[in-house]
């Protein structure tokens, strides 16, 4: 018999120690060929170290949004790069963000799972995605002044109740993003906080 699994389980067949190899019931190559098959199906299921595969659990634990965290560490893509213009921010490359290079601009923050895929793609409704930006600041303080997913405008709501009109000079600005998937339109809630380091 081919195996059921994943879509229901198998009910495989225990021999007994009275069988003998040729039982008409369960023969014994068939029984061999019934736990391989199981076991291909297990192995698919579960998937390879970084499964690409959608359906197999090591790509849902990793999330697919890429996100993976290491008991207390989370994973941060570090550029030595300056804030400004439009800076796409791919949730499939890290949710965690630092631009290490000064600012040389304001600069729009564009949310989206990467190049080849939208961050609606990924979440679905009442699911979230949270997001940190580090931005250094020279001498000159520039700050995110826009924000998109997926290339439409969002107006985040602001912790205090007010957005930021300006950057802090020679300090890292650290903003801090929730994202939440409120309807299949889509339509975002998003929620901000900015704070700096100097």
């Amino acid at each position: 018999m081919a195996t059921n699994f994943p879509t229901s389980l198998d009910s495989l067949t225990n021999p007994t120690a009275s069988d003998k190899l040729n039982s008409v019931t369960v023969p014994h190559a068939t029984q061999h060929a019934n736990i391989n098959d199981a076991m291909e199906a297990v192995q698919a299921k579960v998937g390879i170290t970084d499964s690409a595969v959608t359906t197999s659990l090591d790509y849902i634990v990793k999330g697919a949004t890429g996100i993976r965290l290491f008991s207390p560490r989370e994973k941060w893509n570090v550029a030595a790069s300056a804030a400004t213009g439009t800076i796409n921010y791919d949730l499939k490359t890290a949710a965690a963000w630092y631009f290490t290079t000064d600012a040389s601009a304001n600069w729009t923050l564009n949310f989206r799972g990467d190049s080849g895929a939208t961050l609606d793609s990924l979440l679905g409704v009442g699911e979230s995605v949270t997001a940190v930006f580090a931005a250094t600041n020279g001498g000159s303080a520039y700050y995110a002044s826009a924000f998109q997913v997926d290339w439409s405008s969002v107006t985040p709501l602001w912790s205090g109740g007010s957005a930021p009109s300006a950057g802090t000079a020679d300090s890292v600005d650290i903003y801090v993003f929730t994202i939440i998937k409120t309807a299949a339109t889509p339509t975002y809630e998003v929620s901000a906080s900015v704070t700096d380091f100097a």
